[in-house]
């Protein structure tokens, strides 16, 4: 699986970023399969190039962008679509900040969980037994 993602190349400090193509599990800063631009959010305003047909392509091939990347790329009407969270705030966390919002997130994404386990098999049905006739006493 390969992602589009950001990788660094900038000194202490003073971070720039390339915008790669490369397997997903790979490590970032390992040999890229294409550079597809560069990133700099410093400058102001930011500073973002990029080969858009190259990001199409890769976009059409399967490659996935990572959340950051997407987002970028909605910025720059690449593609449509909402953005992505790129914070994730667990529900412990959010019950001690006390966020409705992420809360209620939280709630759905157990109960989604809960729903994706198989459920329990129903136990078989009793079948009803005729009823005994009683015989009279002798």
């Amino acid at each position: 699986m390969l992602s589009i993602r950001l990788s660094r190349v900038g000194t202490k400090r003073a971070p720039v970023y390339r915008v790669v193509v490369m397997p997903k599990h790979n490590d970032p800063w390992a040999i890229a399969t294409e550079i597809l631009g560069h990133y700099n959010p410093r400058k102001n305003p930011r500073e973002l190039v990029l080969n858009v047909e190259r990001v199409k392509y890769w976009l059409e091939k399967g490659a996935e962008a990572t959340d950051t990347m997407w987002n970028l790329f909605v910025d720059e009407k690449i593609v449509e679509g909402k953005k992505r969270s790129v914070t994730h705030i667990s529900g412990t966390r959010a019950k001690k900040l006390g966020d409705e919002a992420a809360e209620a997130k939280a709630k759905a994404q157990e109960a989604a969980a809960k729903a994706a386990e198989p459920a329990p098999e129903p136990a078989p049905e009793a079948t009803p037994e005729a009823p005994v006739e009683e015989q009279p006493a002798q």
